[in-house]
């Protein structure tokens, strides 16, 4: 059978389906076949070709029973898609077939005011999600930089951490994901409510072990996060002052060093140009005057920008994380980025670096909670000069000492700690026996096949 023969047969079935929207114009399979894995030249050579043949977009669970039954039926690949916000070309069809959008599921369930454990169906938006427990004086403990638009669905399946990870860790940490809801694409799907322990596998898995339906997550008290500015005329001084705040005993939301080169391209609205290096920090109250107070010791600029106003899109959250390489790239495209781990003492490696590659290379930080310690991540602004060069820079990390989470690969365990989680090859082979779900994506499961 061709495949415009079986994607004929698919299309036949699909459409009998009552809760299902389908896309079948070119521009539609374009649009969803994409995210930004334009961030990296190598995954632009690696994916621009890539297609869907079909998108749907289902608006209940038992429509996507069927889908997931159809899929099967015809061995075809079935690819989920959030709000398309990932950087490493999670939901990129990598053999065609079916994209399944996931907005279609948008309920707020159930919230548990006791606990604060929330339960929403994957194509929540984050924001909507933090809307609504700010309400109940609660809030989302770990949000991506494009937590306006992104799913909480795509964020679990495709993202690891971001803002409040300098308090609460990365999304695998155990203690976040209470429970998961999924389906199964077995001959006859199955929909499984999975508690704490076996929703880990489906955890940052780019949805090629099982079609998530609905999340329980953990939430945090709600505080009125303060925007503070801090600016540093010297590197040492700035990396040193960032190690105190991430130290000190109050309590950070987000802490974000930038390069002077980096702070010269900001929106005006991150704060006055200052020509130094710049700290940005998501602070309680009561944590202001400390922050003040050990900035003034050292000399350093303090710039107290009052209270986040979430509704803006205005605040130093959007300046974090992978909006950094989102605003330099908007001013030159030719600007990517590495994300890593940096090892401990941070200097010696980053001015090793920085000696080596000069202006084509510039830092940002955030701090982050590994494993019960604060440390210091990079996601460093790279001028793009060929793929032997990237190639060249990451060995040289890595000797250095720093764990590399590579954004210029497919799969997940490359773009992770890089080595195989045997958990989540499992539970692929439990409920994905015939591996249709993104296929390409899981490192492990390609071994297990050859």
């Amino acid at each position: 059978m061709s495949n415009k023969e079986k994607v004929a047969l698919l299309l036949s079935e699909l459409q009998l389906i009552s809760d299902l929207e389908i896309y079948q114009k070119n521009s539609d399979l374009q649009r969803f076949s994409k995210d930004f894995f334009d961030y990296s030249p190598i995954l632009i050579s690696e994916l621009k070709d890539c297609l869907a043949d079909i998108v749907v977009r289902p608006l209940s669970v038992d429509a996507i029973v069927i889908v997931a039954q159809i899929c099967n039926k015809y061995s075809t690949p079935l690819t989920l898609r959030g709000s398309g916000t990932g950087n490493y070309g999670q939901c990129v069809p990598l053999k065609g077939g079916v994209v399944m959008i996931m907005s279609g599921l948008r309920k707020i369930r159930h919230f548990d005011p006791k606990s604060g454990e929330i339960t929403v169906e994957s194509g929540c938006l984050l924001r909507e999600i933090n809307d609504e427990l700010i309400e109940h004086g609660r809030q989302l403990r770990l949000l991506p930089s494009t937590w306006r638009s992104a799913s909480v669905g795509g964020f679990v399946a495709g993202g690891s951490g971001g803002i409040g990870s300098v308090r609460w860790g990365f999304l695998r940490d155990p203690g976040h994901l209470q429970a998961l809801e999924i389906v199964t694409t077995e001959d006859s799907p199955r929909k499984l409510e999975l508690d704490a322990k076996n929703s880990e596998a489906l955890n940052h898995a780019y949805g090629t072990n099982g079609i998530i339906t609905a999340l329980t997550l953990t939430t945090a008290a709600y505080v009125k996060w303060q925007q503070i500015v801090v600016d540093c005329l010297d590197w040492d001084q700035a990396i040193d002052l960032l190690i105190k705040f991430n130290c000190a005993a109050l309590e950070l939301y987000l802490g974000t060093l930038l390069d002077k080169e980096i702070v010269s391209c900001l929106p005006h609205w991150s704060g006055k140009p200052s020509g130094k290096h710049r700290i940005l920090l998501l602070v309680s109250p009561d944590g202001v005057s400390t922050i003040e107070r050990l900035s003034r010791s050292v000399g350093a600029g303090f710039n107290d920008l009052g209270p986040e106003n979430l509704k803006a899109g205005t605040g130093l959250r959007e300046l974090s994380w992978n909006h950094t390489t989102l605003h330099m790239r908007g001013i030159d495209p030719e600007w990517t980025y590495l994300q890593m781990l940096l090892p401990q003492p941070e200097s010696e490696m980053m001015r090793k670096l920085k000696s080596d590659w000069g202006p084509n290379l510039l830092w940002h930080l955030e701090c982050v909670r590994q494993n019960g310690v604060q440390r210091l991540a990079s996601l460093p602004i790279v001028k793009w000069q060929g793929e032997e060069a990237m190639n060249r820079l990451i060995l040289q990390c890595k000797e250095l000492g720093a764990v590399i989470f590579n954004p210029h690969t497919i799969t997940v365990e490359d773009g992770g700690l890089g080595v195989i989680d045997s958990d989540q090859v499992q539970a692929k082979s439990n409920f994905d026996p015939k591996g249709i779900l993104n296929p390409g994506k899981l490192k492990g499961w390609k071994i297990k096949d050859n």
